[in-house]
């Protein structure tokens, strides 16, 4: 019995050795098989613009919370039930899973690369500052979807799977500190990721311009929480924002599937006819005879005028104006940031007394007329429209927050989560209150609730950071949200 087990063993070792001589053979070293780290870049540059894209409910409500569009017959997340179907869950899980361990993954591929030349070694960096811009667009719409999240340990499971959750303004400000590294260290006389780079083509200086254009935006959210920090930030990056359409980040889809817009997955090749547009931005648009409106809508057989389905109620897809046919081409593209967003950035930071130059009034009417000759519209229509006493900045009724809140709400129709983040920041436009609302208040949520995994599989930390922001619940406002 003893010879058996020797000559087993002998036999086991011998196997072992073949099958490692039999690898080693094998092996291509010259052409690895572990995915490049452009590749995995590429992968999470499309797994973030269709998360942001899609109107699929399991994934995306925000179209429902900003109240551009409202459901049919299935009426639950119109009214924020966003538990039934796990929501948070999915949407967390598609930003830690699909969008940020790939950019990680990225990186630490990246920087394991050995350039042979001092171009290779400028090219190097400059993709690991385009990727570190991505992470921060990234990292700061988690924050402002649920509040404070897993950062600085999240994504290493060798030192843990229950990562803490950090202070969401703390975030915020290292996210900052990445963006002006990018835009220090960024060497636009060299290239980064060629073609793999699906927004912007490897353009460094593209990338340099949506730096500071996203520092913008943080400096904007940052601006009832401190002030004087954020005119520091907005001075800085102003001179170096988007100044026209050509500057936006989006990903232009292709004509075929798998590589559509999800709008057309959702809306076309799903056959189901589960949204039209709210009444909320309808009626607005009507008050304010808005040229945009078909452009945003269809009408229908038998009713000239632009009707909305009655927010958070269950509506008969064939009484009520359609989804526009321009939105539900396969390859209309989803917008990161734009120009037109910019623009109304700059109109506020004027109206907060920060020099970041021009005045609240023509960023305001630019914001505006870049949004209607995007869509298609003309300068003429532009024009007319910024002439109505009720669109006219010195005119229009509210403060100034109400007045660049409904103009840049309007304009962000297909951009949910903008929207719903506009009226989170500056209380408009009015937002109607559906049937059976799900919010602990019932109210418009301000924020996601944690995902249910966590609540189980990560339940101390959840914990600390639900009481760090007051309660886990719809109607608790981020640490920006403070009027």
């Amino acid at each position: 019995m003893k010879k058996i087990y020797i000559i087993f063993v002998v036999l086991a070792a011998l196997a072992v050795s073949c099958t490692k001589n039999f690898e080693d053979m094998n092996t291509d070293e010259k052409h690895p098989t572990e995915v490049p780290g452009v590749t995995l870049f590429s992968n999470a540059q499309v797994a973030l613009a269709d998360q942001i894209a899609s109107t699929n409910v399991n994934v995306n409500v925000w179209k429902l919370f900003a109240q551009y569009w409202t459901e049919t017959t299935y009426i639950d997340e119109a009214n924020y039930d966003i538990i039934n179907r796990t929501i948070p869950d999915n949407a967390f899980r598609i930003f830690y899973r699909d969008i940020l361990a790939d950019l990680k993954e990225a990186t630490r591929l990246i920087s394991l690369e050995k350039p042979l030349t001092d171009e290779e070694m400028v090219i190097k960096n400059n993709k690991l500052l385009i990727i570190n811009i991505l992470n921060a667009y990234s990292y700061q719409r988690l924050v402002d979807m649920f509040g404070n999240v897993p950062y600085t340990e999240a994504l290493d499971i060798e030192a843990t799977i229950t990562p803490k959750y950090d202070d969401a303004a703390t975030i915020y400000t290292d996210l900052i500190n990445k963006i002006d590294e990018a835009i220090n260290g960024l060497d636009e006389s060299y290239g980064s990721f060629g073609s793999a780079d699906l927004y912007y083509d490897g353009n460094v200086a593209a990338w340099k311009k949506f730096a500071n254009s996203l520092k913008l935006k943080f400096a904007i959210h940052l601006a009832d929480v401190n002030n004087d920090e954020a005119e520091v930030y907005a001075v800085e990056a102003a001179p170096n924002v988007f100044t026209s359409s050509n500057d936006d980040c989006q990903l232009i889809y292709l004509g075929a599937t798998p590589n559509t817009n999800p709008l057309y997955e959702d809306l076309v090749l799903s056959g189901r006819k589960d949204f039209v547009p709210a009444n909320t931005i309808v009626d607005i648009m009507n008050s304010l005879n808005d040229p945009r409106r078909d452009d945003y809508f269809d009408t229908i057989t038998g009713q000239p005028e632009y009707t909305g389905g009655i927010y958070g109620y269950s509506n008969s897809y064939s009484n009520y104006s359609h989804i526009s046919a321009k939105i539900q081409v396969p390859e209309f593209p989803v917008k990161l940031l734009s120009y037109t967003e910019v623009e109304f950035y700059l109109a506020e930071a004027v109206e907060r007394g920060w020099n970041v130059g021009g005045d609240a009034e023509s960023h305001y009417n630019a914001g505006i007329t870049n949004s209607i000759l995007e869509w298609g519209g003309t300068s003429s229509e532009a024009d007319d429209y910024l002439a109505q006493p009720e669109v006219a900045y010195t005119t229009a009724s509210g403060d100034w927050k109400e007045i660049i809140a409904t103009q840049f709400w309007i304009a962000s129709y297909t951009r949910g989560f903008l929207g719903w983040t506009i009226w989170r920041r500056l209380d408009a436009p009015t937002m109607n209150i559906p049937e059976s609302p799900e919010s602990d208040d019932g109210q418009v949520p301000k924020r996601f609730t944690y995902p249910v995994n966590e609540q189980t599989l990560n339940a101390d930390n959840y914990y600390d950071a639900a009481q760090a922001i007051g309660g886990d619940f719809m109607s608790t406002k981020l640490f920006w949200d403070i009027y």
